[in-house]
């Protein structure tokens, strides 16, 4: 049955469900669930660039596909707030004209479908390890504080013309860079121009805000604030996200908000519960989409499976990173195909839906019938909400992602680690709207100090007594080392990075007992791999040496046996040269050079 299972994870859980316990608390779990993303996918789009309605076709059928296709069972797939803004920094260097936003959005979230799903199945789950803790941590607490500032125009009243909208050419272009930052004759809030560098708009906005900010808007937004943070703290019960929502749309109705200059949703355009249509392939930006479907695949996936781990830790439930890949290659692919956009596993969304009691996939089914109830009957209630609210709700939905403990710990572990960490965080946020390129310093940087790291592994001579067949770092002072022995310690595998470095040290110990040298043993223990560099390094040392009278002799080598023998070293320079024990090594020596002494005297 396990290729059965394999093609429909589903079949693994959906027995539980004869359990009248069980389907209770997925079905109050999914509720509770589909309260918070319906409000929070419409933000999430906002964020995106896209218009409420794709979040809701995001939070849709990509949630059932995800839940039926993956492995973990309590992990909440949807719109997320990483995942929303590296799609509108994608879409921002390509779309000119605002009216094909969804379709490329559409696209790419097929481009991360198809990627995630070919790891899945060609089993390369283990690339995520690629992307270590320090850099996923700086860059999306990087990230967060870009989200967060992205949201200032919504909280401000304060409009932001960036270079692909329909008004950027009249309302921008004929502006000194200057004249940018003052009020442009848009019509309503006030509005000003985007900058290249995300940190030069901000500085425009907070320039503005001094004395531009909209106070109605201001407020809206900080009683979502405020709102969600009390909720949270005295009625954890309630879904304070949507509570917050339904509240700040009623006070707008009451207050007539738009009237004063508000920004509010209005109506949402809904094709349909099924709004199926195929994704226009564009070859011409495919390569720019491809590089940023690469950054979303991986940086989502990290997040989606790294909740899902500690789920499956705390739940007993097993586990399959392959399988993950696949159900969220396909969520994106559904997404795609129904006018979504790049989805992944949500960090707070699941925590929510373990909370509530979920215990199987079957909470997501609920979560997904939630947003598509919303969609056919409810979409008319959300006219009057805030767009001020939705910026709340996504400040307060990112703020979790802000993590500076984790760089502190990796400094303390290794200062290279903790370095790599704080570089993302500061260059994505330098580099920001570009926030592949953050990722992609910190993902070069931590192989390259691996690389470093490596390059010089330790090597220790260790002191041998005369006649003794136990080697230690620390020589006694009592007894004399030997001049003629020596053993040496390599620490690490012997590749083409640090090959030339072994070969130095191993010839730096010679050249200093140049006089009395006979032998030195080489305990390659920690050596789990070598390659043809350092292969080729063993046999120029075991040759040189040899003929200028110092032998070459290996001891534990039974990491070694495969490479040494396939590649003819141990046929070329003879079995005895191997030991399996330091100490065998030793006896060797000794008796050899006892069996010298005595041919020398009988002469």
């Amino acid at each position: 049955m396990s290729w059965i299972t394999k093609l429909f994870p589903f079949l693994l859980w959906i027995k539980d469900l004869s359990n009248p316990k069980t389907l209770k608390a997925d079905i109050l779990a999914g509720l509770t669930v589909g309260f918070v993303i319906v409000p929070q996918s419409m933000a999430y789009a906002q964020l995106a660039g896209l218009s409420p309605q794709y979040g809701l076709y995001a939070a849709f059928l990509p949630v059932l596909v995800a839940a039926v296709m993956g492995s973990s069972r309590q992990l909440s797939t949807g719109p997320v707030a990483v995942v929303s803004l590296l799609t509108a920094a994608a879409l921002g260097e390509i779309v000119t004209d605002p009216s094909s936003y969804a379709v490329y959005a559409a696209l790419l979230a097929l481009i991360v479908g198809i990627f995630q799903f070919l790891l899945g199945v060609l089993r390369l789950g283990f690339v995520v390890n690629f992307l270590s803790h320090p850099v996923v941590t700086g860059f999306t607490s990087a990230a967060a504080i870009i989200i967060g500032a992205s949201q200032l125009p919504k909280v401000f009243g304060i409009r932001v013309i960036s270079s692909n909208d329909s008004d950027w050419v009249s309302a921008c272009q004929a502006l000194s860079i200057p004249e940018r930052v003052e009020s442009v004759d848009v019509g309503g809030l006030h509005t000003i121009c985007n900058a290249d560098q995300s940190y030069e708009t901000i500085a425009r906005l907070l320039e503005a805000a001094l004395y531009f900010t909209h106070l109605p808007t201001l407020g809206m937004a900080l009683m979502g604030v405020v709102g969600i943070l009390i909720l949270q703290r005295f009625f954890p019960r309630l879904p304070a996200i949507l509570t917050v929502a339904v509240l700040s749309t009623a006070a707008s109705f009451l207050i007539d908000y738009q009237g004063m200059g508000g920004a509010i949703v209005n109506s949402i355009n809904i094709n349909g519960l099924f709004s199926f249509k195929i994704p226009r392939f564009d070859f011409n930006v495919m390569g720019t989409l491809f590089v940023y479907a690469i950054t979303i695949s991986l940086i989502g996936f990290m997040e989606a499976i790294s909740v899902a781990k500690s789920m499956a830790a705390s739940t007993k439930q097993r586990l399959d990173v392959n399988q993950e890949l696949i159900g969220q290659g396909l969520s994106n692919v559904t997404a795609s195909f129904f006018q979504g956009y790049p989805v992944s596993g949500s960090f707070s969304r699941s925590a929510v839906n373990l909370t509530a009691g979920a215990v199987t996939g079957f909470s997501s089914v609920v979560t997904a019938a939630i947003v598509g109830i919303t969609i056919l009957y409810l979409t008319p209630l959300l006219y009057h909400l805030p767009l001020a609210t939705l910026a709340a709700i996504i400040l307060m939905s990112v703020a979790s992602l802000i993590h500076f403990a984790p760089l502190k710990h990796a400094w303390k572990v290794e200062k290279h680690d903790g370095l790599v960490g704080l570089l993302t965080f500061v260059m994505t946020l330098v580099f920001a709207p570009n926030l592949e390129n953050g990722i992609a310093f910190g993902v070069i940087m931590s192989l390259g100090l691996f690389l470093y790291r490596t390059m010089e592994p330790n090597f220790s001579e260790l002191s041998v007594e005369h006649g003794s067949i136990i080697a230690s770092r620390f020589a006694d002072d009592s007894n004399e080392a030997s001049n003629v022995v020596k053993v040496a310690k390599w620490s690490g595998s012997l590749y083409f990075a640090n090959a030339a470095y072994f070969e130095t040290k191993l010839l730096e110990l010679i050249a200093k007992n140049n006089e009395e040298l006979k032998y030195i043993i080489v305990d390659v223990a920690s050596i789990v791999q070598v390659d043809a560099s350092g292969e080729q390094v063993l046999s120029g040392l075991v040759e040189t040496c040899s003929n200028s009278g110092v032998e070459i002799l290996f001891a534990r080598t039974e990491r070694l046996e495969a490479e040494l023998f396939r590649s003819g070293f141990k046929k070329r320079f003879g079995d005895n040269r191997f030991f399996d024990l330091r100490a065998d090594a030793l006896k060797y020596v000794w008796q050899e050079l006892e069996d010298s002494n005595n041919e020398v005297e009988q002469q």
